[in-house]
């Protein structure tokens, strides 16, 4: 009796050793269940936009964009402000044919009334949130995205610098009809008052892209990659009038993918939204030392000023992006080689 009492205290240290050993497994179980559930929504959100991809795979990481690629491109462009070189009037009109400018030149009309704005799908970003009933008075858009040579004639006649990607100030081999990209949203408004009209409001865009029933896409509500250039099916833009199976109900080209289009609003939030307010918030980088600075790293502040709205997704986007109510945004003097942009004016009485 007395040898077995004398085991007790090791018998019950080890118990208590197991005990302790058993919650900490359930627990460490619990929080890998949770992860691996999480990473799980992560790969079907992914997998989603990869059976989407119409290239190899295999080929992504040569696809990705570097960090910070856009930024030292901006920067570049921001340094040619007052550059003038390129076409005279005369070189700018022989680009294209008569016809061939009459159809780039082509407006849509889109009639009165009211059309369905925003969505209230959950998995959308809560910014697109929610949808909501806009009416709008009749107005006219571009059929088509303003092309290079339509920008080198508006260079040739204002002086206006060139896009950082074209060069000695000419439109690079066989891009006539591409969009015209690397340009910001001054460049893009400074064409729009040259050529008489005006950047489309986010309303405008929006209707002109789904029409009245409320659609995901311009031609319908299921993802077709075959419709519009986007998520690097291509790997660059396109020309404008490539995608005529993927107008919008109004016969309008590349409301989807191609390039992301500059619109007149500023990023605000709709009535009725659940997005947080810091979404909205315009934000910059901020260095605070100079090891900081070695190393890259910033901190990103709140500034009074506000983004600026992009629609339509890009060549490079996900196919997501391309939604006809998603909403995109970036600062007003940014440029990219996926930004472009359209016009917009009243209808005539």
């Amino acid at each position: 009796m007395k040898k077995q009492a004398e085991q007790n205290p090791a018998d019950l240290q080890r118990k208590k050793r197991y005990l302790t050993a058993t919650i900490v497994t359930c627990i460490t179980l619990v929080v890998v269940g949770g992860s691996l559930h999480v990473v799980k929504l992560g790969s079907i959100r992914m997998g989603e936009m990869r059976a989407l991809a119409t290239y190899d795979l295999k080929e992504e990481s040569a696809r990705i964009r570097a960090a910070g690629e856009d930024i030292a491109l901006h920067e570049e462009n921001e340094k040619r402000k007052n550059e003038a070189v390129g076409y005279s009037a005369a070189e700018a009109e022989s680009l294209l044919t008569k016809e061939q400018w009459q159809e780039l030149d082509s407006m849509v009309t889109i009639p009165a009334g009211k059309f369905l704005m925003g969505t209230n799908l959950k998995n959308a970003d809560a910014a697109s949130h929610p949808q909501h009933v806009v009416e709008l008075p009749a107005f006219r858009i571009d059929k088509y995205l303003v092309t290079n040579a339509q920008y080198a004639r508006f260079i040739a006649a204002t002086g206006h610098r060139p896009p950082l990607d074209w060069k000695d100030g000419k439109i690079p081999t066989d891009a006539l009809q591409y969009p015209v990209t690397m340009v910001n949203w001054y460049d893009a408004s400074a064409y729009a008052k040259w050529a008489g009209k005006r950047l489309p409001t986010e309303a405008e865009w929006e209707k002109a892209a789904r029409g009245t029933d409320g659609r995901r896409w311009p031609w319908g509500n299921e993802m077709d990659p075959a419709r519009l250039n986007t998520y690097y099916n291509v790997g660059s833009a396109t020309n404008v009038n490539t995608y005529n199976k993927g107008v919008s109900p109004y016969g309008v080209y590349d409301m989807a993918g191609n390039v992301d289009e500059w619109v007149e609003d500023d990023f605000l939030p709709y009535k009725g939204t659940d997005a947080e307010k810091e979404v909205f918030k315009g934000k910059i980088a901020r260095v605070e030392n100079e090891q900081d600075r070695a190393m890259k790293l910033s901190e990103q502040i709140a500034v009074n000023r506000n983004y600026k709205v992009l629609r339509g997704g890009s060549w490079k986007g996900d196919p997501f992006s391309t939604a006809t109510y998603h909403r995109d945004y970036s600062w007003p003097n940014y440029a990219s080689d996926f930004y472009g942009f359209r016009c917009a004016s009243s209808a005539e009485k």
